[in-house]
């Protein structure tokens, strides 16, 4: 079967809610899916019936060459999410995130030259940026692998790029801002705090709170991949994803409590926290070049937007019982 767009990763977070906006648009979706012994699409099993209905949906695995290219024939296009994004695990793995990250994105990159695709959209992270060197983040700022999970996605971005600079791939680059909502793992910054309030917990239990990360609404991200599917002459561009608002964990804890109603105190914990050299202190996005390459901007943003978002998610939380029991909803970027 043909397919207009190929969107990996589409079992998780971003790129569930990715294959729904695709579909909403009329367009034909294959969504590659990591396999496992349950047959699972993971966050795709619980999307509506008519989506399901309207995708074609393989199971494969991004670190073998020869499924990429058959997951890729006949699409026109490729949205590419599929990575491992948990940073603790990276400690303790790291060339797993090697394997799937980089040499996973060099099969889908492989596989597109070889399909001749119009456009190759590749998910990155702020997390390569480091601890901000200054704010906003533009998208010159350098790249600071601080940890194997950084590392890891510096590579798959670097390659991406290569593969437009020497074989004219169609490749654009986005690099979302800490993207949070309905459907993010739990072990994340937002759902973690949410989830201790809906267990009854009043002193909720993390790692760093002086951090400070500019969060963006998985709707606002999903638009972003949108547009630049489809925005003529943005080849080669990286782009940031981010609503250039900024608050520190701290805060956002105090946030989440005044939107849930509950009165909140921190604890945090030795095991939550990543090495001393490893931590990223602070992102704020610098996002003009989405604006004026993508006409993308943030729908919710700001304080006011963050809470609109926060009040969104919170209710999701409240209102499903989630299972989740292989991971599969946090295997996308």
């Amino acid at each position: 079967m043909n397919a207009e767009v190929l969107v990996t990763g589409a079992d998780g977070f971003i790129g569930s809610h990715l294959v729904e906006a695709l579909v909403r648009q009329g367009r034909s979706v294959r969504a590659l899916v990591a396999y496992n012994s349950l047959g699972s699409w993971g966050w795709l099993d619980r999307s509506p019936t008519d989506v399901r209905d309207s995708v074609e949906v393989i199971a494969g695995d991004v670190r073998d060459p020869q499924a990429m290219m058959e997951a890729l024939a006949g699409c026109e296009a490729v949205l590419h999410l599929a990575a491992l994004i948990a940073i603790p695990y990276s400690y303790t793995a790291p060339s797993s995130y090697v394997e799937t990250n980089v040499l996973g994105t060099l099969n889908l990159l492989q596989a597109a030259r070889a399909a001749g695709v119009r456009r190759f959209v590749h998910t990155s992270t702020s997390e390569v940026y480091g601890s901000a060197q200054y704010v906003p983040i533009d998208e010159r700022h350098p790249l600071v692998g601080q940890s194997p999970y950084a590392a890891s996605k510096i590579g798959a971005d670097q390659m991406a790029i290569a593969f437009h600079a020497s074989f004219g791939v169609p490749v654009v680059v986005l690099r979302p801002f800490n993207t949070y909502g309905p459907r993010q793992s739990a072990r994340a910054v937002i759902p973690t705090v949410i989830t201790q309030v809906i267990a009854g917990r009043r002193t909720v239990h993390l790692g760093a709170t002086t951090t400070t990360r500019d969060f963006t609404y998985v709707e606002d991200t999903v638009a972003g991949f949108l547009a630049a599917l489809d925005t003529p002459q943005c080849e080669g561009l990286t782009i940031n994803l981010g609503t250039g608002y900024e608050i520190s964990i701290e805060n956002l804890v105090l946030q989440i409590g005044d939107v849930m109603g509950a009165e909140l105190t921190i604890a945090s914990t030795q095991e939550r926290l990543r090495p001393a050299n490893s931590e990223v202190e602070r992102l704020c996005s610098d996002n003009a070049l989405a604006s004026s390459v993508l006409g993308w901007s943030p729908r919710l943003a700001g304080l006011e937007g963050l809470r609109e978002g926060l009040r969104r998610t919170t209710t999701w939380f409240s209102d499903e019982t989630v299972a989740d029991p292989l991971g599969l909803a946090s295997r996308d970027a």
